[in-house]
């Protein structure tokens, strides 16, 4: 006798394999109580664990200089408990508001939002959706932050625990006091320093909404890190006073006096990062939580030892030949000389950043001038279309075959030469013809692809790229390393530099032409540790960029530029050295851009409001002559840099 009729008996086809009623019911209820025997089995031996997880031996973060010896000890970790009385009541209440409402009535969890959590990890959705607070405060100091199904389930069972031993009140206290806010910052009382400059008691109902609003997610609410997060800052934090209002914790007419906004302060800079480090430090963060799987929020529970590429003594060399080339500049009582800024960046051939100049005192002005993609790179650009010429040929016949160009092939280099297409003039918006024009308005009659690098000849460089074709020239640019944000618009100034890469992007576009070719894209870190232990990190491999022809006849045509060139003024550098010099037609940018066999070297001067990041022509910088040069002073500074620590010999 079977105690189970199973295939049925009696029954025919696919009726004899479908089971009945009872045998559902059967299986049903078995399967019910095999799972309630196990969650009460996991419940009775999940125990609520004795020590704190890595949060409660925070450590700062140490920065090394390229050959191993410390750069900076940074204090990310930014952490100070304090009582919950001392947390104003509707600060207290928009934090419920906005992540737990019914914090003073769960048991520790919310069985809908649990229902929730449970499916979406059944169907392997997000499984973050459900926490409660005081699941969040468990997170934060017993476990880690991965989401998994064994994970989450201990969370919800130590939470329910928690809930019988500890009164709500310390509950929430230990969640406001080990939450992450962003900013380096654990905690509500230093994450109002962090925002506001102020301690968390003197917190207004409006500031602690938008606090409350970073607990979703720092990164993507903090203002300064972008419009984007701007406009869900303010969205959240509205929406969050109104809810307040809808639980009864904030007055209608309270909620109506917040109608601005309250947007935080500038992040306060740690004392230790002044001078140049600041820039590095900043430089290398960045590269780590873009190339690795450090999250902002464990980097800034910090223990990690970063081993940077920057060299001290070039940095230093850098910073003092950009000093020593602006002793004239006076902004108090030259008005060419305010609001000057200097930018350069040093990358090794195989794409190491070993140095460094972001501006006078990264305390001072945060804002990076080596890293700006504002400012365009003018007449230094026209080596990348020299080399798209000779890579890819012309095509001067619209559907015709592409032409070989050589550095002999000649070009018309007078000034104000009509600009052609191969339907003939190109006329610009204006309803003008667009013409060439040449630095200094001068006419250079028929002149060599390479002769026109070599002197800085403009007009043939704007016709070569509308001859390769824009879109062609874009291309070989962004071989170099440019990136496709910083491209300028595809009309013909675009063939003389109207494209605005940092001066680090412009730097390694160039170690192309010293190196065969071959460029790696530039980076900032060799390698992480934390505890000693190693963490992954993704390095940029080496890629062939330009075939080594093409990078010969280029870098040949740099050196000649400083041999008997445009650059001749950097000669005295040492010998064997490469460089282009860079201006723009508005006189709004220089540059000097150039190498020797080790690095290149990129150094950008313009003038700029950094509030909207409008610039300002440069004509008589330093009490110059109208008529000098805009690259005369990134060609100083150069010269000098080059003479001390980038591998020039005299």
């Amino acid at each position: 006798m079977r105690w189970i009729d199973y295939p049925r008996r009696g029954r025919r086809g696919v009726r004899r394999w479908l089971p009945s009623w009872r045998q559902l019911l059967l299986a049903v209820g078995l399967g019910a109580t095999a799972l309630t025997g196990w969650l009460a089995w996991f419940y009775a031996t999940t125990e609520v664990p004795d020590d704190l997880n890595a949060f409660a031996t925070q450590q700062n973060n140490v920065y090394f200089w390229a050959d191993g010896t410390e750069m900076a000890r940074v204090g990310q970790v930014n952490r100070q408990e304090v009582p919950l009385g001392q947390v104003p009541e509707p600060v207290q209440w928009a934090v419920l508001a906005a992540e737990n409402e019914t914090f003073y009535s769960d048991p520790g969890i919310s069985f809908s939002g649990m229902g929730r959590a449970v499916y979406q990890m059944a169907v392997g959705g997000d499984t973050q959706g459900g926490s409660t607070i005081t699941q969040q405060y468990v997170k934060n100091i017993y476990l880690n932050q991965r989401q998994t199904m064994s994970r989450k389930l201990s969370e919800m069972v130590i939470a329910m625990k928690l809930d019988e031993r500890m009164s709500k009140q310390d509950i929430l206290a230990g969640y406001l006091n080990t939450s992450w806010f962003g900013r380096g910052s654990y905690g509500i009382e230093r994450a109002a320093a962090a925002y506001y400059g102020k301690d968390v008691s003197e917190l207004n109902p409006s500031e602690g909404a938008f606090l409350a609003a970073l607990l979703k997610g720092a990164g993507q609410f903090d203002p300064a890190l972008g419009p984007e997060n701007r406009e869900r800052a303010e969205d959240r934090w509205s929406w969050i006073l109104d809810r307040m209002v809808k639980t009864g914790r904030l007055s209608a007419a309270e909620r109506a006096t917040y109608t601005v906004f309250p947007e935080p302060g500038p992040q306060p800079k740690s004392a230790g990062l002044s001078g140049q480090v600041g820039y590095l430090v900043d430089m290398a963060r960045n590269y780590v939580e873009s190339h690795s799987d450090i999250t902002a929020a464990q980097f800034d529970l910090g223990g990690y030892q970063v081993f940077t590429t920057f060299e001290k003594p070039k940095v230093t060399a850098l910073a003092a030949a950009v000093q020593d080339a602006t002793k004239g500049v006076d902004p108090d009582h030259r008005e060419a000389d305010k609001l000057l800024r200097v930018g350069a960046a040093s990358v090794a051939l195989d794409g190491r950043i070993v140095a460094l100049y972001g501006g006078p005192d990264y305390l001072k002005q945060g804002f990076d001038n080596a890293n700006t993609s504002t400012v365009p790179l003018g007449s230094a650009f026209t080596p990348l279309v020299y080399a798209a010429g000779l890579g890819q040929g012309v095509q001067r016949r619209r559907g015709g075959d592409r032409t070989p160009v050589q550095p002999t092939t000649t070009y018309d280099g007078d000034n104000g030469v009509n600009v052609m297409t191969p339907e003939g003039p190109y006329w610009g918006r204006d309803g003008k013809i667009v013409k060439t024009a040449n630095e200094g308005k001068r006419d250079w009659g028929r002149i060599s692809l390479r002769g026109a690098i070599e002197q800085s000849v403009n007009g043939p460089m704007m016709q070569l790229a509308m001859d390769v074709g824009l879109d062609q020239v874009r291309r070989t640019a962004a071989d170099l390393g440019l990136a496709p944000a910083s491209m300028g618009e595809l009309v013909p100034a675009f063939g003389t530099g109207n494209s605005t890469p940092s001066a680090i992007r412009a730097a390694d576009a160039y170690t192309a032409f010293a190196a065969g070719g071959r460029r790696t894209d530039p980076y900032s870190v060799l390698r992480i540790t934390r505890n000693g232990a190693p963490v992954d990190l993704r390095l940029p491999t080496a890629v062939q960029a330009l075939t080594p022809g093409v990078a010969a006849d280029v870098d040949a045509a740099l050196k000649g530029a400083v041999r008997a060139g445009s650059a001749s003024s950097v000669a005295e550098a040492g010998p064997d050295l490469a460089a282009k010099p860079g201006t723009t037609p508005d006189r709004r940018a220089g540059w000097m851009v150039g190498y020797d066999g080790q690095q290149s070297t990129a150094v950008t001067v313009f003038r700029a409001d950094l509030k909207d990041m409008k610039l300002l022509p440069l004509e008589g910088v330093g009490g110059a002559a109208p008529e000098t040069s805009d690259s005369a002073l990134p060609g100083r500074i150069w010269t000098s840099y080059m003479k001390t620590a980038a591998g020039g010999r005299r």
